[in-house]
């Protein structure tokens, strides 16, 4: 019996539903149309079933989310209402609470329909993202604002593949970290992970270090050296800030990216070396093509998967994660925290040179700072120019949610967390449906 006659009857025999599951390696779950979590195989018990609390029976937003109403309700995309209507398969990322704390996790639902197309039940797989984190971690990408989800969304369709992609970012966005990820997210994976910085390279000197070159090519090449193209054979080539290329050598970097073969400066051999492209900038190419300074030809070749990276400022939800994770690659084993003045002033800042900056301030404030806490007094002076943000009286569902992510303390502790009280915090989660 199939999966959906199963799910079509009156009566849902859970045991054969979760004996039925157990084909599938990947964690799966069965949802009824009222978001109960009707059947769960072992792989999704071992992998996102928290101890000593149930999930047959139970809402998946509250399993999942420990939401009080279904994601769409809370501020996130639900797949399910999405495939409701669709009566298609939906794939989303989300966060989920986890034995090991709060994931990204990619999450693929299908609609059962019975034989007259109504959906009467969905199937879930889940798969942890190990990509990036929503806890601090002292190196990789970190963050849970939607415009980070966005990204790491694309960053995971694109990263099994081998398309070329393109980053595209302000300077101090992440644009390596991204790049690394994707590297790290694809079969090449094993394989080397070779950065060309096109930032600063005369034409010559672009094409010695790409290509490589033999020994007497040019004055002053006393020895034979193997190009960052032939090094990166097996893995991933990322052409960081591309749109410095010099214009006489984009012909010849495009050439490398359709056939992989080149010849080293000085040498009459043909190399050809099998990698993927990653390319990354903060210039807008297409103005720089309809200009004459980027060949229109290579910026197809480059530009078949963009990925778009969010400025601080526009993630100003992620800053006490980042801060948290920077400072413990800072200081390994410290205790150095930012207090609650000195944050509100951070999160005031616009940060033009984004998580660059962030990194440069945390680093001088620690400094500063006698015993591990970073005040308003170490921060620098501009910073401290215009008054920090008072605590909000309608911070709103999406902050509330995010601090409840991972959150095992009492709602005292959550309410000195948020700063604020505890009576405060009830009213609002009582006004946003929470509590």
């Amino acid at each position: 019996m199939s999966a959906e006659s199963l799910i079509a009857t009156d009566a849902l025999n859970v045991q054969a539903l979760s004996s039925y599951l157990e084909h599938d390696d990947c964690p799966t779950i069965i949802l009824d149309t009222e978001y109960r979590i009707v059947a769960a195989n072992a792989a999704y018990q071992r992998h996102f079933a928290v101890e000593g609390r149930e999930h047959l029976g139970a809402k998946c937003f509250k399993v999942s989310h420990e939401y009080a109403v279904p994601c769409d309700q809370a501020g996130e995309h639900c797949p399910m209402r999405k495939a409701f209507d669709s009566h298609r398969p939906e794939r989303v990322l989300h966060i989920h609470h986890t034995p090991r704390g709060p994931e990204h996790v990619d999450v693929e639902l299908r609609p059962v329909l019975d034989s007259q197309q109504r959906v009467v039940a969905y199937v879930e797989r889940l798969q942890s993202v190990e990509l990036a984190s929503a806890q601090p971690q002292k190196q990789g990408l970190v963050g849970t604002s939607a415009p980070f989800k966005q990204a790491l969304a694309a960053l995971q369709r694109a990263a099994p593949s081998s398309i070329p992609v393109l980053l595209q970012g302000e300077s101090g966005t992440g644009k390596e970290l991204f790049a690394r990820a994707l590297h790290m997210g694809s079969p090449r994976a094993s394989g080397p992970l070779v950065v060309v910085d096109c930032t600063g390279l005369s034409e010559a000197l672009f094409e010695s270090e790409l290509f490589g070159h033999e020994k007497g090519a040019f004055t002053g090449a006393l020895y034979k050296k193997t190009g960052l193209a032939e090094a990166a054979h097996g893995g991933t080539l990322f052409l960081d800030e591309i749109g410095d290329v010099p214009l006489a050598m984009q012909v010849k970097l495009l050439r490398l990216i359709e056939s992989g073969s080149f010849r080293p400066v000085g040498s009459l051999r043909t190399v050809h070396a099998d990698f993927r492209v990653v390319a990354a900038t903060h210039k807008p190419l297409p103005r720089m093509v309809e200009q004459g300074s980027f060949r229109q030809d290579l910026f197809y070749r480059i530009n078949a998967f963009t990925i778009d990276l969010p400025p601080l400022r526009e993630r100003r939800e992620d800053l006490p994660l980042l801060i948290e994770s920077h400072l413990r690659n800072l200081a390994p084993g410290g205790r150095t925290r930012v207090d609650a003045s000195a944050l509100r002033h951070l999160q005031r800042h616009n940060f033009p040179g984004n998580i660059r900056e962030l990194k440069n301030i945390l680093e001088r404030a620690r400094l500063f700072s006698d015993d591990g806490v970073i005040r308003d007094k170490d921060l620098p002076a501009h910073l401290l120019a215009t008054p920090p943000l008072p605590h909000r009286q309608d911070d709103g569902l999406a902050r509330i949610a995010h601090a409840l992510h991972g959150f095992t303390g009492s709602r005292a502790e959550l309410a000195k967390e948020l700063g604020i009280s505890e009576r405060t915090l009830y009213r609002r989660l009582k006004a946003l449906g929470l509590g």
